[in-house]
This record gives C-alpha cells, structure tokens and sequence, in this order.
C-alpha cells in the first residue's frame, strides 16, 4: 500500500495533523498558567475554551501554501506567516519583529539571516508548526524532509532549526504510512537517516533511539531537554521519542510529553501533531471541542 498522493488525500492528512498539533499546542498552553498546575499532576484537563498559540497559526500557514502550491513557496509561506501574524499569540520577540517587517516590505531572507548577529534563529519554531507538511508527503519521507529544510528558511536559518523542522516532519511522514506507523525504533531509525548526522538535533535524536526502553519521562527530559532553552536541539529529540513511544495513543503521548515541563504548548504541538498524522492518532473527541477552531483561513477538508 502506498499513501493517497491525491491533492485530496495530502490534504486530508496535513488537516488532521494539524488538529492534533493545535489541541496539543492550546492544552499544552494551559499549563503554564499556575492554577492548573495540579491538574496537570493528575492528569486532568481544564475547562475550556482552550486558545492554541502561535505553533497552530504558522502551522495553518503551511498546510494553506501546500493546498495552493502543493509545494512549499518560501515567498508565500513568509507572506502568509506575515498576513496572520497576530501579535498576542505568543511569538518570540525575534520573530515579532521579523514578520512586522515583512509585513511593511522588507525582504525575509536578509531579515532571517540577520538574526542573532547573523547566526540565525535556532530556536524551535520551524520545528513547531511542520508536522503537517509530513503528513502531507507521507508517501515521500525524503520530499518531506526537503520540504521541511526549505520551510525552515523563511524564519530560521541556523542550521540546528533547520534539522529540527527536518526531523519533525520526517516523523511526521512516517507516523501517516497507510498501513499504520512503524514501530518505535523503526520510526527514529528512519528519522535518523533523513537528517544531517553532524549537528546537534542528531546527535540528540540518537541518544533518544538509545533510551527508548525509558520508563521514566523525566529522566529522559533530563538528559535530550523538554524546550526550556526554546531552541530546536532542546526541544525536537525528545518530542520525538515522546511521540515514537507512544504512537496511535494521543493521549499517553500528550501526558508523556506534558508532565516533564518545560516549552509544554511547543513539545506538545510537534507531539500532537506526528501522532494525529497517523489514522489511529486523533486526539480526543471531547479535546477536540474544548480546543479554539483552526483559523477560518486554512482550507477546509475537499
């Protein structure tokens, strides 16, 4: 069997990706509110509405530029990214400023370029939003990943969030093989494989391969990082083991990823996001209502 590579099926795939990334993103969010901390303890979610963050809103962009393209155009992904951006969703102050510039005219690759003394970005923001691009070329892990590095230059351009997105959306596209996802060690394995050996997020994704057989979250996080430090080598190798150990559950993989702290609506998003790629992925019905709607912007399912 091989995956639905009709505009259709792509679609369908990057939209329920998607969801899942944004209940993972809007839930993930409450938790840094300091009420729901025992919740968190306990498992137990809050009230809702639930208000996803910036992760979803550029996540929306990249699904509407696949729909249109049915490719990544940095052009128009940066423009998209530029036209939604909506200040109070909680962007980074680097990435406020560089997406308000582009919005008045300036040119996106010499304003990436320039950030951070001109290192550029590596924090975990091109990994955040990219599930959906793998789900989209689940019948193509290697387009993916290719896809997913050209994604990345729009706002990050330091090689380490570049792998990051890289390694997100190959997982991405693994957990949506129609015939179900590959098993836990298969799935980093093959991840593993797809990106550059010689950077930081590897390095950390092979340590993760290494501790699949963890019992303990925390003990993990402690050794890959759980998104305290917002940059893509802290944050990426342990969302995925997260997501490898716990594919077709959403809700264990949530609860995983959640209670170790730290980036919570950022590890939760890109975890959210490959378990929903596969079919046996969705996250929960009565999360799915609690969680705010996807932007009206975003193609529907066709």
């Amino acid at each position: 069997m091989t995956a639905d590579s009709s505009t259709d099926g792509r679609l369908d795939r990057a939209l329920a990706s998607l969801l899942g990334l944004s209940v993972g993103d809007a839930l993930g969010s409450q938790y840094f509110v300091p009420v729901n901390y025992p919740l968190l303890k306990r498992r137990e979610i809050p009230s809702g509405p639930w208000q996803w963050t910036d992760d979803t809103e550029m996540a929306g962009s990249v699904v509407a530029v696949l729909f249109a393209h049915h490719r990544i155009d940095q052009d128009a992904l940066a423009r998209s990214f530029a036209e939604h951006h909506d200040f109070d969703r909680g962007y980074g102050p680097a990435v406020n400023r560089l997406l308000r510039l582009v919005r008045e005219g300036g040119d996106w690759r010499e304003l990436a370029a320039a950030l951070f003394n001109g290192q550029g970005s590596w924090g975990n923001g091109a990994a955040m939003r990219i599930a959906p691009l793998g789900a989209w070329y689940a019948d193509d892990p290697e387009q993916a990943t290719h896809q997913a590095e050209i994604s990345a230059y729009t706002t990050h351009q330091h090689r380490e969030a570049v792998v990051g997105a890289m390694a997100v959306s190959a997982a991405a596209a693994f957990a949506a093989a129609p015939g179900g996802p590959p098993g836990p060690e298969a799935l980093l394995d093959g991840v593993i494989e797809l990106v550059p050996k010689k950077s930081a997020v590897g390095a950390g994704l092979r340590r993760a391969r290494d501790m699949l057989d963890y019992a303990d979250p925390a003990t993990v996080a402690a050794v890959l990082g759980c998104g305290r430090r917002t940059t893509a080598h802290d944050t990426v190798p342990f969302a995925l083991w997260s997501a490898a150990r716990s594919l077709g559950d959403y809700q264990q993989a949530f609860w995983t990823t959640a209670q170790v702290g730290g980036d919570v609506d950022t590890t939760c998003a890109i975890v959210g996001g490959v378990i929903a790629s596969g079919k046996a992925g969705a996250p929960p019905a009565e999360w799915v209502e609690r969680t705010e709607p996807l932007p009206g912007w975003v193609p529907a399912s066709v």
